[in-house]
């Protein structure tokens, strides 16, 4: 596969492409940001934006793509409705609306949250524009997308959050991970990078996974590969 990621500078984006560079299922990666990730592979390709919401200047470059791995979001803490609302739904929808026309054949993958609300009618600000960001996305005609909704996701393989709180967070609870690990709403980043190369090359039942969805999906993969050799 040929894939795309955005935000591969974040938790879940880094995760996600560390995921598809080990990968020999993916072929060549792109990811488009407002900042370089740091890294060299010879399988990654990078496009820099100050608005990733506007394709326009590198439609050339983001075309024959069969998957996009949306990892882009930020957190709802300190903003108002109309800032969150820009980044979660405009930025996406954006650059969706752009990515369809480009790569009508294209499986779109958006990571969203555990919460959110699909009615959108809920009084949780977060959730229902989650909800809409989904719904809206789920009507474009891409060849299949899917909305991830990861509870809480643990960071491996060095992955950090760019949120010092969080990282501080994650920082504590390092030794109950085993235990946290337990949990159906519990995921690592590691994980969450193979459920997504997954269910883009093989597709899924349902068009909303859930974390303990996430986890089938990326223990189904690993056996894949024992399967495989």
């Amino acid at each position: 596969m040929n894939v795309m990621i955005f935000g591969a500078t974040g938790m879940v984006g880094r995760s996600v492409l560390r995921e598809c560079l080990i990968s020999d299922e993916v072929h060549s990666v792109l990811s488009i940001g407002r900042q370089r990730t740091g890294q060299q592979h010879d399988k990654l390709q990078e496009a820099e934006l100050e608005d990733v919401s506007d394709l326009s200047s590198i439609e050339p470059l983001i075309t024959g793509f069969d998957a996009c791995f949306f990892c882009l979001g930020v957190s709802a803490v300190g903003m108002n409705e109309a800032e969150y609302k820009k980044v979660t739904y405009d930025i996406t929808l954006s650059a969706a609306k752009t990515l369809v026309g480009l790569n009508p054949r294209m499986t779109f993958i958006y990571v969203s949250g555990s919460g959110t609300d699909s009615t959108e009618k809920g009084r949780v600000m977060w959730a229902g524009i989650k909800g809409k960001t989904e719904n809206d996305l789920l009507r474009l005609p891409f060849k299949a997308a899917y909305m991830f909704r990861p509870g809480v996701i643990i960071p491996t393989h060095g992955v950090k959050s760019k949120t010092k709180l969080y990282q501080a967070i994650y920082d504590l609870l390092k030794p109950f991970y085993p235990l946290l690990m337990k949990a159906r709403s519990v995921i690592t980043s590691e994980q969450l990078g193979n459920a997504m190369i997954k269910v883009a090359r093989d597709g899924h039942a349902h068009p909303i996974l859930e974390s303990v969805d996430i986890k089938k999906a990326a223990l189904s993969r690993r056996d894949d590969r024992i399967a495989e050799g």
